[in-house]
């Protein structure tokens, strides 16, 4: 029997609290042994929850998590973030996919941040 919902939803806030305190080891219990990790943008794949570890945990980066938002139900979840490395934010999309309470495959789009064009600015409103 899978997670419900507000069980899934507990274990990413654990997630993304362990990701923000620098505890690698928290931050990879979300993975199932078997998970894959794909970054589109630069071709990478991680088979496995240990590569993930080592991935994350020698990245020579200062990171932290700023959550924006976190949908989903069932085994498929998304949730829009922005990763601060050494200060420089991130704006970040997972895509998480879960089989039997963990992720088992997790798909991950980094966009680097860029000025709005003056043309739009009388429609837009500014985050900051």
């Amino acid at each position: 029997m899978g997670m419900s919902d507000v069980e899934i939803r507990a274990a990413l806030d654990r997630h993304w609290d362990a990701s923000n305190a620098g505890d690698d080891a928290g931050e990879v219990d979300i993975y199932s042994d078997d998970v894959e990790l794909e970054y589109p943008q630069s071709g990478e794949r991680f088979k496995g929850r240990r590569n993930v570890l080592e991935s994350r945990g020698n990245n020579p980066a200062r990171r932290r998590f700023e959550i924006r938002r976190t949908l989903g139900s069932g085994d498929l979840w998304v949730v829009e973030y922005v990763i601060f490395y050494d200060g420089r934010p991130v704006p970040t999309v997972s895509i998480m996919e879960f089989r039997d309470g963990k992720i088992a495959h997790e798909t991950q789009y980094f966009a680097d941040p860029f000025e709005a064009p003056a043309w739009r600015e009388r429609w837009r409103e500014t985050r900051h």
